[in-house]
C-alpha cells in the first residue's frame, strides 16, 4: 500500500515536475476563444501568455469536475493505496468542492486538504506534502500536518498591469485607465484563501520594494520548508531583478533559489509580468 499525492494545475507545477515527484496531476480547463486547453497539459504556461497577449478575448478557466476526481479515487482504492488531495482554496474556484462531491464512498482511503491558496502558495504546500510522505507519514498524519501548516503559508505577488483585472471584471476601466496612467502597481496576497490588495506602488522599484518590505515583516522565510518564487508572460527580467534587490533576504541562507512559471488559472486575472514568492513564515513553531 502506497500514500499517494493528488493536486490540480492551478498549484503551477509542470506536468513533467509532478510525473518526477509521483504527484498525480489533475489539469483545470482553459478557454480561449473558441478553444479549450487542459492547463499543463494541452496547453503550456508559456504557450497560453503568448495566446494571451495576441488575444482580444478573456481567457476563462472551469473547475474540475467531481467526476474526475472520482475516477482517481477509485484507482487509488482499487489499488488498496490511500491518497492525500490538495486543492486550490475553495474560496477561489468549486474545485475543492467537486472533490468532497467525489469523497462519497472513498472517505477510509482518501483525505483532502483545501490549500486555501493558489498558485506557488499551493505548490509549497503540495511540495511538503511529498516531503512529509518520502518521510514515510500516512496519509491521514499528512492531512493532518497540512492543515495546520497551511496558516504558516505566505504569498506575496506585486502585478506589473491592472489590465487583467480590469478585463476579467475585478476593477473598473477607470481604475485600471487612471492605474496605468500613473504607473500603479499593486501589491497582492493571500489571505485566509482570498486574494487582497496590501497596497499599490507608483513604478516597478517602488512595488518591488514594497514586496520586499511585505516579505520581510512576515518574519523571515523558513528556508528548512519549501520556498519558491515565480513569475508570469515570456520574461523574467522584473523577477531577476527583484531577487538582486532583495539579496539580503537570501543571501546567507540558501545558494539559488527555485523559480517557477505562472500559468493560466491565476495567469488570466494577473496577466503578463507579474512576479510572487511563496514560503512558509519563520515566526512560527516548527513542523516535523
Amino acid at each position: 500500500m502506497s500514500v499517494r499525492i493528488i493536486t490540480d494545475s492551478a498549484c503551477d507545477l509542470t506536468k513533467e515536475q509532478a510525473d518526477r515527484l509521483h504527484i498525480t496531476f489533475l489539469p483545470l480547463k482553459t478557454i480561449l476563444g473558441e478553444e479549450e486547453f487542459l492547463d499543463g497539459i494541452t496547453l503550456t504556461h508559456r504557450e497560453f501568455f503568448e495566446k494571451l497577449i495576441e488575444s482580444d478575448c478573456m481567457p476563462t478557466t472551469s473547475q474540475i469536475p467531481p467526476h474526475e476526481y472520482e475516477a482517481v479515487f477509485k484507482e487509488v482504492k482499487d489499488a488498496g493505496d490511500t491518497a492525500v488531495v490538495i486543492t486550490l482554496s475553495s474560496k477561489l474556484s468549486g474545485t475543492c468542492q467537486s472533490a468532497h462531491i467525489a469523497l462519497d464512498g472513498y472517505e477510509d482511503c482518501i483525505h483532502i486538504v483545501d490549500s486555501e491558496n493558489v498558485c506557488i502558495g499551493e505548490q509549497i504546500l503540495v511540495l511538503y506534502a511529498c516531503r512529509l510522505r518520502d518521510a514515510g507519514m500516512s496519509a491521514a498524519e499528512i492531512a493532518d500536518v497540512l492543515e495546520w501548516r497551511k496558516k504558516d503559508v505566505r504569498v506575496i505577488a506585486l502585478l506589473d498591469t491592472l489590465e487583467y483585472l480590469k478585463r476579467g471584471g475585478r476593477i473598473s476601466g477607470a481604475a485600471a485607465l487612471a492605474g496605468s496612467l500613473l504607473s500603479i502597481k499593486p501589491v497582492i496576497a493571500v489571505t485566509d484563501g482570498e486574494v487582497n490588495v496590501l497596497g499599490k506602488a507608483r513604478g516597478s522599484k517602488n512595488g518591488s520594494n514594497m514586496l520586499r518590505e511585505e516579505t520581510a515583516k512576515c518574519g523571515g522565510i523558513d528556508f528548512t520548508l519549501p520556498y519558491t518564487l515565480a513569475y508570469s508572460g515570456l520574461d523574467d527580467s522584473l523577477l531577476q531583478k527583484y531577487i538582486a534587490d532583495s539579496e539580503s533576504l537570501w543571501k546567507y541562507y540558501v545558494d539559488e533559489l527555485p523559480i517557477s512559471t505562472i500559468g493560466s488559472t491565476i495567469g488570466t486575472h494577473v496577466g503578463p509580468g507579474a512576479i510572487a514568492v511563496a514560503f512558509f513564515a519563520q515566526n512560527v513553531k516548527q513542523a516535523q
